[in-house]
């Protein structure tokens, strides 16, 4: 059984997601090796609808299905998609491939189920696991049923957090892999996968209206009947070869037909990418990375 690499979005997601697609193609030496498919929102009628509730952090929270990352629950959707059977790699529509995924396909995965990328610190967890990228034994993992999954999120049964950061899930069953396979914010000659993990510098959204749930600490609780008053904004990537990457991406994907320029101009219009996107399409256009070696790095 062919391996496959899953991209799960929502529809403002959906051109990172075309343009990740893309980056997994076009980097792997063997185009044949595995499949690159989406995985979307669209399919999953109840994470588009409002009026659920659900426990996140031992806090209940309002299901909010325009929310930048409403795809997240996702990625535990990928077992379902392969009938539990097969290797699949499940990526984040902000995750761009530099490398070739059959190298992470040609893993030992020495019986373990699932494969990820340590974070210790992140959310103030020492022992953080970033399921943003997973590679996954689909087969060593029965109990993940998707829609069984989804109504213990939304009957109060599954706290968001345990289930997001596999703290539900064997900790002998989890292998870790190099930070190079989830490199975050940082693109060096090693990274294979970038993940633009930072959500207020995504390339393509700079200048736009922040539309994702903020945390709520301190000060920010206390001038939430302001919050309207005053409208956050995507801030630019600090490392400008990140967003050359990804326009670069982006340009030869339209050139080549695997994303329309239409579809480009239909997310400017819906403002789920920057208005300026075609123009910077042509400017990256053929450059890709390293595109101007003078760019200030990320950290």
């Amino acid at each position: 059984m062919k391996p496959v690499v899953f991209i799960h979005t929502n529809a403002k997601q959906r051109l990172g997601a075309l343009v990740s697609a893309h980056s997994f193609r076009r980097n792997a030496r063997d185009a044949d090796a595995f499949d690159v498919r989406l995985l979307e929102t669209s399919r999953y009628p109840e994470l588009e609808q409002g009026g659920h509730s659900f426990v996140r952090g031992r806090h209940v929270r309002r299901w909010d299905p325009d929310d930048l990352q409403s795809f997240t629950p996702l990625r535990f959707a990928a077992p379902d998609e392969m009938d539990h059977q097969g290797v699949a790699l499940v990526v984040d529509p902000d995750v761009f491939a530099v490398g070739d995924a059959g190298e992470v396909f040609a893993r030992d995965l020495e019986g373990k189920a699932i494969w990820c990328c340590p974070r210790p610190g992140h959310n103030n967890s020492p022992n953080y696991l970033a399921t943003s990228v997973m590679l996954l034994d689909c087969g060593k993992l029965p109990h993940w049923r998707f829609a069984a999954n989804l109504r213990a999120l939304w009957g109060g049964e599954l706290d968001y957090i345990d289930w997001i950061e596999l703290r539900r899930e064997e900790r002998a069953t989890i292998g870790l892999l190099p930070p190079e396979w989830n490199d975050f914010d940082h693109l060096t000659p090693d990274t294979r996968l970038l993940h633009t993990t930072k959500r207020r510098t995504q390339p393509w959204k700079t200048g736009l209206a922040i539309d994702y749930t903020l945390r709520e600490t301190g000060l920010s609780r206390l001038a939430s009947p302001f919050r309207g008053l005053f409208r956050r904004r995507y801030h630019a990537h600090p490392d400008r070869n990140q967003e050359a990457y990804f326009y670069g991406l982006l340009a030869e994907a339209v050139e080549l037909g695997s994303i329309s320029r239409d579809e480009v101009g239909e997310h400017i219009r819906l403002g789920y990418v920057r208005p300026d996107s075609l123009a910077l399409m042509e400017r990256y256009r053929g450059r890709l990375w390293p595109a101007d070696p003078a760019a200030p790095k990320a950290a």
